[in-house]
């Protein structure tokens, strides 16, 4: 059932008639991702890519709004930054640490744009918005360094979801370098409604710098994600034409 909405979707909206043509959009860019922590956005940014691959429904006679399904790659997280001094050197430096934690996720959009004139050589500039599902290939958590030294401040591979759901909106332009070539710049804004992870309390913990035999426990963990992107695309146009 997960796969055949989307096959649905390609097939009502992207079916060839009369006056609709199709529009696939190879696109790729910045991802500065942000994770919310248990209720808490101390976080730091994390600075990664992604990559789409989109197809668009494009109206021969008034190309005002459009239909997309867009499938990528995209690396979602936050950061941590420390800096530090070290003053027991002849020679005291310092400088910043970092710390990434990576979410690498598959998105699929389903979405709807509409679509202004924009100057006299066939540009656009759009808005769009669509709903949002991700599956999470792999992490790094469990290869941080700080998780084997401190693990109760870190989350576990076992509490990752694997499945999200969330929307997209954004807006962008396009342009066109001949008929059937273009290209398009888009920002757009990508909020997790579902959560990356979820850990229930752990209770009962030893403690390893506590007296012997003391325990601790580690408390309830949520993560959820939101990305900013900003992505450059070569946009092809399959143009179909009924000759009568």
């Amino acid at each position: 059932m997960r796969i055949v909405f989307p096959i649905l979707f390609v097939l009502f909206f992207f079916g060839q008639n009369d006056a609709q043509s199709t529009a696939y959009v190879l696109q790729g860019g910045l991802t500065i991702g942000t994770q919310k922590w248990d209720n808490s956005f101390n976080r730091k940014p994390l600075l990664a890519y992604h990559g789409d691959i989109v197809i668009e429904s494009v109206n021969n006679e008034d190309d005002k709004s459009a239909f997309f399904m867009q499938l990528g790659y995209h690396i979602k997280g936050s950061a941590n930054r420390f800096r530090y001094y070290n003053i027991n050197s002849g020679f005291p430096s310092s400088g910043v640490f970092s710390e990434r934690f990576e979410f690498r996720n598959i998105s699929l959009i389903l979405g709807a744009k509409q679509k202004y004139e924009f100057g006299s050589n066939g540009a656009h500039y759009y808005f769009l918005a669509g709903l949002r599902g991700d599956y999470t290939l792999s992490t790094n958590i469990g290869d941080l360094p700080g998780a084997k030294y401190n693990p109760a401040s870190y989350p576990f591979p076992g509490g990752v979801r694997h499945w999200m759901g969330g929307v997209s909106i954004g807006g962008g332009l396009e342009f066109r370098f001949t008929e059937l070539i273009g290209g398009e710049l888009k920002v757009s804004l990508h909020p997790d409604f579902t959560l990356q992870y979820s850990q229930a309390p752990v209770n009962n913990v030893i403690n390893p710098y506590g007296p012997p035999g003391s325990t601790i426990t580690i408390p309830e963990r949520r993560i959820r994600n939101n990305t900013l992107e900003i992505s450059f695309g070569l946009r092809l146009l399959h143009k179909v034409e009924i000759v009568e």
